[in-house]
């Protein structure tokens, strides 16, 4: 049987413990020759998780939300000798339809209901928010009959749960802003307020509190140096993407940020 280093893939992981029951699922895989699925794992852990089964020759693995841009995604795992697709990864669709014209609600709303009825955060994909119409929502099959029946108010509004079609979901294109500037330095607070367009003060503070993530992972200081691919997200403000990167003849970097919101 194979036997994967556990110890040393989790060395200086930050989701140690979500990490250590992907690595045992990994392993399941491998001895049963099947393909495993995790439930929904959040940005920051699957991003983990990835660089952490690329170290892995004997495994192949694919993530899958329901539609490309899902931030929240379950991992299916099998030996690398075997094929893998996105419809080995089993999700279902709900909507969530009520009359929200006056009492609007947000993505909170939705999840701290869903949360109500006892299913957990795990088994809840991307929610997907319809305005005064409702929502759709991205879940494991399992909890679907569950939720028809139990899901029958959101705040105060009396709500319908059904069953939908994945290729119903409404999906909102992200909307993009192009952004060039010309900096010092590569500094994370530099660049966060260029893009966000915030004062650098302000970013710092935010920086320094936690709002600010570099790749899904909390950054606190402010000098961080960035590098091209990487992703920042500031809460209320959405993403940045760090583009090209360019030495200018005065020593300066020029760089291409992508706004999304």
């Amino acid at each position: 049987m194979i036997m994967l280093p556990k110890d040393e893939l989790l060395k200086g992981t930050n989701e140690r413990q979500e990490l250590a029951r992907i690595l045992d699922l990994a392993s399941q895989s491998i001895k049963n020759w099947e393909v495993v699925l995790t439930d929904f794992l959040s940005p920051p852990v699957l991003n983990e998780a990835e660089q952490m089964l690329s170290k892995l020759t004997e495994i192949s693995s694919l993530s899958w939300g329901g539609y490309p841009q899902a931030e929240r995604r379950r991992l299916a795992l099998v030996r690398s000798d075997l094929p893998l697709e996105e419809n080995q990864i089993t999700l279902k669709a709900l909507e969530v339809a009520g009359n929200f014209l006056f009492d609007p609600v947000t993505h909170r709303d939705f999840l701290g209901s869903i949360l109500g009825t006892g299913i957990v955060r795990d088994k809840i994909g991307d929610i997907l928010v319809l305005g005064e119409r409702g929502a759709q929502v991205i879940v494991v099959p399992e909890i679907v009959d569950f939720l028809t029946m139990s899901l029958n108010q959101v705040r105060t509004v009396s709500v319908k749960t059904k069953e939908i079609e994945l290729s119903a979901i409404k999906i909102r294109p992200p909307q993009t802003k192009e952004i060039y500037t010309v900096e010092a330095s590569l500094r994370l607070d530099a660049l966060a307020s260029a893009g966000f367009s915030i004062s650098r003060s302000k970013m710092t503070d935010a920086i320094s509190n936690g709002d600010v993530k570099v790749n899904w992972k909390a950054v606190n200081q402010p000098s961080h140096n960035l590098v091209v691919g990487d992703l920042i997200s500031m809460r209320g403000k959405g993403r940045l993407q760090v583009g090209t990167i360019e030495v200018t003849k005065k020593q300066r970097y020029r760089i291409h940020l992508t706004r999304y919101t």
